[in-house]
């Protein structure tokens, strides 16, 4: 249970399973700070609601998109108009009707398109793995933003770091793990202002979006922020715990929008009650319609499928707010996308990450001294992690995994969101002892934590491992009593970025983990773009890793000495 988030290690129980920790705040309520850092931010007032593109520019935004005027969809949504949304779209109108109209033309004559700080895919290994980290926070590092008019950039009130390449927004979920190496590798503050930028938005948006993108504000990402606190709390101690609570209570309250209304058997947004009255979670997006950063990609999608587009839509959206876009795990048929069905899913992983928002609010309501309150939260959060156990575990694969509410049985889908349970310490031990069996038989590759079993060609599937997960099952097996096997995970994964590194001179967002060896074409592959390079997550993962298992990471580097050049070495 990661209440104050330290390294490798859960806090001592007392009979009954309350944490020592949580009993004696019980006692002693902590006096909250004076003020906020997010309350102490200057900056120009920001609009309450921002429109997306596909939007603000209607026929002008499908046209683009559809014609491929950009290759990466992306970069239209990042564009910024030169002028006021609605001259713009009285101009198309005007001019897209007269012979000889050039679409292409239209759009550079009155968009400016978005500046990306690309990282070369080759520079060479002249410097440490190390060194080339440390640079990279300064690359991927930046400033806040003005509030500029009809940009789908929403500003940030302190510095931050994006994930990297065609990523030059904060992702949510993403900046827990950014924000874990940041702190270990001397940027405590910049990972302060990281949380402080997430607070500023639930307090301007209601929730933590996406991204800082109009375009994202319809959903959100993994609920992490409880864990965010947590990690700053490890350093700055529980009066951390006060001073975010506003915001933690409203991103709850954001994921729990309309459960009070339920009825047995009904879905709300985030929200479902299933027959017995059991309240889960699932991923979910208030728009029904194609994404404007894959905006082409989504309507190929729908003219694939054989149901209305609107459900369709709101399902690959879906998707994105999972993080795992796209994966078999919110697949029909476990391969082919116009068959996902991401609503009709209660995700092991986000119901545990809910789990631990409730904990972590009876925390800091106990903080507070508000017994009420926070013996409210724990019994929310006991019955949810009971739910969890009885509706996700998966007895004859010893694994966690999701539930399909709309068809009332699991999944059964093998995947790497099974260490979730254990990385927040909700699992038995010996559900977790049975989840390293798993690993081991199922899970475990050459380059660490496999994603899925299932290899489709979408990015959250094999051969694909990713940073986050490595993490997560690494802090959660070595906390449940399997040092062995988080460390070979660690090891491997470990290997493989540092032979990434010294082949490419470059660290990536995914890496093919089931390859014996480093391929020669460079990381993981699918999914709806280019390979990724930075990047964000990887290098803070990178960062915890190499400092908790320094005499691994020695050996790792020693087989690849081009990774462990000094800055200039040769």
């Amino acid at each position: 249970m990661h209440l104050i988030a330290r390294p490798f290690g859960r806090p001592r129980r007392l009979a009954g399973g309350l944490p020592v920790l949580l009993a004696a705040v019980l006692v002693a309520p902590v006096q909250a700070a004076p003020t906020t850092p997010h309350a102490a931010a200057t900056a120009a007032p920001i609009p309450a609601t921002r429109q997306p593109p596909s939007i603000l520019f209607g026929p002008l935004y499908r046209a683009v998109e559809l014609a491929c005027v950009f290759t990466d969809q992306k970069t239209f949504a990042d564009a910024i108009p030169n002028q006021a949304p609605g001259t713009i779209r009285a101009e198309y109108s005007q001019a897209s009707i007269r012979p000889g109209f050039s679409l292409a033309a239209f759009v550079a004559a009155h968009f400016t398109l978005p500046q990306r700080r690309s990282v070369p895919f080759k520079p060479g290994p002249d410097r440490s793995i190390a060194g080339y980290i440390a640079t990279m926070w300064t690359m991927l590092e930046r400033q806040p933003d003005p509030a500029g008019p009809a940009s789908s950039l929403l500003p940030l009130r302190f510095p931050y770091v994006v994930p990297g390449g065609r990523f030059s927004e904060i992702y949510y979920w993403d900046s827990y793990f950014t924000m874990l190496g940041l702190q270990r590798d001397g940027h405590p503050d910049l990972a302060l202002d990281m949380i402080r930028n997430m607070a500023s938005l639930v307090d301007r948006y209601g929730h933590i979006p996406n991204g800082n993108r109009t375009y994202y504000l319809s959903r959100s990402e993994p609920p992490f922020f409880a864990c965010m606190i947590d990690l700053i709390a490890a350093r700055d101690g529980p009066q951390t715990y006060l001073t975010f609570l506003p915001e933690l209570q409203r991103e709850y309250e954001y994921w729990m929008d309309g459960a009070d209304s339920l009825l047995p058997g009904q879905a709300s947004r985030h929200v479902v009650r299933l027959p017995d009255g059991t309240l889960l979670n699932r991923y979910w997006d208030d728009r029904d319609t194609p994404r404007d950063e894959s905006y082409r990609q989504d309507v190929d999608t729908a003219r694939q499928a054989s149901r209305p587009a609107a459900g369709l839509y709101r399902d690959l959206r879906a998707g994105g707010e999972s993080g795992w876009d796209f994966s078999s795990r919110w697949l029909g048929d476990g391969h082919t996308l116009s068959t996902i069905r991401t609503t009709a899913i209660l995700p092991v992983d986000l119901n545990s990450l809910v789990a631990h928002m409730e904990r972590t609010l009876s925390h800091a309501y106990a903080l507070k001294g508000d017994r009420s309150r926070a013996t409210q939260y724990r019994v929310l959060a006991d019955r949810r992690i009971d739910a969890i156990r009885r509706l996700m575990w998966d007895d004859r694969a010893g694994v966690f995994t999701d539930y399909v509410w709309t068809d009332a049985r699991l999944s059964r889908a093998i995947s790497a969101a099974t260490v979730v349970p254990l990385f927040l310490g909700l699992a038995t031990p010996a559900e977790a002892h049975r989840v390293a069996a798993a690993i081991r038989a199922r899970l475990l590759r050459p380059g660490g934590l496999a994603t899925t079993l299932t290899p489709n060609g979408q990015q959250w599937d094999s051969p694909n491992g990713w940073a986050p997960m490595q993490w997560m099952a690494v802090s959660g097996l070595r906390d449940y009593g399997e040092p062995a096997l988080a460390a070979t995970i660690a090891q491997r994964w470990i290997e493989r970025e540092v032979a990434g590194y010294a082949q490419d001179g470059v660290l990536l967002e995914k890496y093919n983990v089931r390859a014996r060896t480093m391929p020669a074409d460079g990381g993981g592959s699918g999914g709806e773009y280019p390979l990724q390079v930075g990047f964000g997550w990887t290098n803070g993962v990178l960062v915890a890793l190499m400092q908790s298992y320094p005499q691994k990471t020695r050996n790792s580097l020693a087989g690849h000495p081009a990774a462990s050049l000094p800055a200039g070495g040769d």
